[in-house]
């Protein structure tokens, strides 16, 4: 079925409507939500909060290309693939939306003023529309299960192409949607095509509903990672302001409430074994960081905040990364990286990042989010997962008894990127830019 001959059903037809009234009651507290927020998220944000609206500035390069991402790991995991058409196609204008200002801060750091952003409005039918005005795209891409019936539905009646890219669909989400099918179902028939990330993502969006032509099992763009030479860069001028010489290092990567208290635990536990051992914790959200450093502040520990801007001293037991989209550059200093989400129930965050610097991976249970990458480290080596805290305990202990085991896990993780690169050659040939 083509997008363009799909015609929805008048059931369809109520249920978006439906869906679109419960979206504008809703708007009253999304205000006063963005209010209380406004005052801890910083300058920037506050000075734009009214674009969650539709109230949008003037584009300057309109046209192109229109992509979405929701935060800071959908910019990074789709930065690759807008690289890549910048190269083939320098003049060619991208706009970049995202839902969090720590979205925002990466698009900023990763593109500079190269690429046009701004935040993604309330899924309401005119600020869509709005939206769509002001930037004039030619291709719209979505990253990984941002769907949004009213986007879609404007991006549709202009016949303005739509792409699902790196698309992921947990068998959660898939449940969930199969119960709203009248409203979600025509989405799919609207869109031009789904670059499905895994075979898992593939089966559910079929399931759903969406006609197999539209359907492509691209893998992963996770899996097309590199380290450029800014990043290496950058990662050896922050080794070089800590000057961690002689130090065995267990980082906590995007870390949740309670997984901190985890990692606390294992260190005090660990540290008589190994005096020379280093915490360092980077939390997910930079408004969880003075509670995180709260928390330490809590045990027998010294502990060090990044923005103190001086070497580590010989007796600090823990570095707090107070600061964000660093987080590659901290993964240069570790031995052992435990990535988050993983024991808190988040499905599990990026692990790929771990490997990219050959280093080795223990997550907790909760993997749902990728379950093909964590499947794949896992059966490589890689990436151990433990089900609860002492488990954990015991993989840093066997690792730092047995380094020679942590290398050769952190090598099988950068042999697995090598291994099953590819994925963004083949999404840019389905979008137009091969």
């Amino acid at each position: 079925m083509h997008e363009a001959s799909y015609k929805p059903t008048l059931k369809e037809f109520i249920a978006r409507w439906l869906y679109s009234g419960l979206i504008a009651l809703f708007i009253p507290l999304a205000f006063l939500n963005l209010l209380i927020k406004a005052g801890y998220r910083g300058q920037e944000y506050r000075k734009r909060k009214f674009e969650r609206f539709g109230f949008l500035p003037k584009i300057k390069q309109r046209g192109g290309l229109l992509l979405h991402c929701v935060s800071v790991g959908e910019v990074v995991a789709a930065s690759a693939l807008v690289k890549k058409i910048r190269q083939q196609h320098p003049q060619y204008p991208v706009t970049i939306t995202t839902t969090t200002p720590t979205g925002s801060a990466q698009v900023k750091k990763t593109f500079g003023d190269s690429v046009c952003h701004v935040y993604l409005p309330y899924d309401l039918h005119m600020a869509m529309y709005g939206l769509l005005r002001r930037v004039a795209p030619q291709k719209v891409l979505i990253t990984e299960v941002e769907l949004w019936p009213n986007l879609i539905h404007a991006c549709w009646k202009a016949n303005i192409p739509v792409y699902i890219i790196n698309a992921r669909l947990t068998d959660k989400s898939a449940r969930s949607y199969a119960k709203l099918k009248t409203l979600f179902r025509p989405m799919l028939c609207k869109i031009t095509a789904v670059c499905a990330q895994g075979q898992r993502d593939f089966d559910n969006y079929m399931a759903l509903g969406c006609p197999q032509e539209k359907l492509h099992l691209t893998n992963n763009i996770k899996f097309d990672q590199t380290l450029s030479e800014d990043d290496q860069a950058k990662a050896v001028v922050l080794a070089e302001k800590l000057q961690l010489q002689g130090r065995t290092v267990l980082l906590g990567a995007s870390t949740h409430d309670p997984e901190e208290k985890a990692l606390l635990q294992s260190y005090q536990t660990l540290k008589s074994a190994f005096p020379k051992l280093l915490l360092i914790l980077t939390p997910r959200h930079p408004q969880r960081f003075s509670r995180v450093e709260k928390l330490i502040a809590g045990q027998p520990l010294k502990q060090q905040r990044l923005s103190d801007d001086r070497p580590v001293t010989a007796d600090t037991d823990v570095l707090l990364i107070d600061a964000m989209g660093i987080l590659k550059s901290v993964y240069h200093l570790a031995d052992i990286a435990f990535v988050g989400g993983s024991l808190a129930d988040k499905g599990g965050h990026n692990a790929l990042e771990a490997a990219l610097f050959s280093k080795p991976v223990i997550m907790g249970p909760h993997l749902y989010n990728n379950p093909v990458i964590f499947e794949t480290l896992v059966n490589a080596q890689a990436m151990v997962s433990v089900p609860n805290e002492q488990q954990l305990c015991e993989q840093i202990q066997l690792w730092l008894a047995h380094p020679e085991q942590a290398s050769a896990a952190g090598k099988a993780g950068a042999a697995v990127i090598a291994h099953n690169a590819g994925a963004i050659d083949q999404t840019l040939a389905i979008i137009g830019f091969a």
